[in-house]
């Protein structure tokens, strides 16, 4: 696998969407020593590690499963997180089906218009839900060692679901989901807002000291 001019990557998130790449790479930047983001954070597709099969029944089984799976792919430290909706009058659904609630995996569109169907005739007290991620760090030759050197930290971002999708940002549910305390969907934030506070950048920011002591080990191994 060749790699665009700069340093190789060292850390691969377990994703093919460039959204969840870019938010990572913002909440890196500046805060690992040595760690040029834009070249040394990549996608799963950057460096060919496989998909995994999201087969486990929680956020935190499937984003282990996806960290294990591509560090031990890779050889590089692997972050994963398995993220979704949390629908209050749906019981927590679509949960970790989010991606595929439509049937097909990734059709935003698809999934929105389901979604919002299904909720056509629920009065607005009574349409709170959240957006729920767990995200993992696994460094490869150690998943299944019993170090205790895998971790997983959760984040959520409650609010209520509106009526219609509002803005062009972000993507998934971003457009349906009012954050409380605010009069904007989260695809009309800007990136820095939506980053300080949405699920995905509270779990990452709570695995951020696992993420450098994971650099860290990797690089002790490969220069022992």
């Amino acid at each position: 696998m060749t790699h665009a001019a700069g340093p190789a990557p060292v850390l691969v998130l377990a994703t093919h969407n460039k959204g969840k790449l870019s938010e990572l790479r913002e909440l890196l930047r500046g805060q690992v020593p040595g760690l040029d983001v834009d070249t040394q954070v990549v996608d799963a597709g950057a460096v060919g590690a496989p998909d995994v099969a999201e087969t486990g029944v929680t956020f935190a089984e499937n984003s282990l499963l996806k960290a294990r799976a591509v560090a031990e792919a890779t050889g590089l430290v692997a972050i994963a997180d398995d993220s979704g909706l949390a629908v209050d009058v749906l019981g927590g659904a679509p949960g970790i089906f989010s991606a595929r609630w439509s049937g097909r995996h990734g059709d935003d569109a698809a999934n929105l218009r389901l979604l919002l169907a299904q909720l056509a005739e629920v009065p607005d007290e009574y349409r709170g839900a959240a957006f729920v991620c767990a995200a993992a760090v696994a460094v490869p030759g150690q998943a299944a060692d019993g170090g205790g050197r895998e971790v997983v930290e959760y984040g959520q971002l409650e609010g209520s679901l509106l009526r219609e999708p509002r803005g062009e940002g972000g993507f998934g549910y971003d457009p349906v989901l009012q954050p409380s305390g605010l009069d904007r969907s989260c695809a009309e934030l800007s990136p820095e807002e939506k980053n300080a506070i949405s699920h995905r950048g509270q779990a990452f920011r709570a695995l951020l000291p696992a993420i450098v002591e994971a650099l860290a080990e990797h690089r002790r191994r490969e220069q022992a």
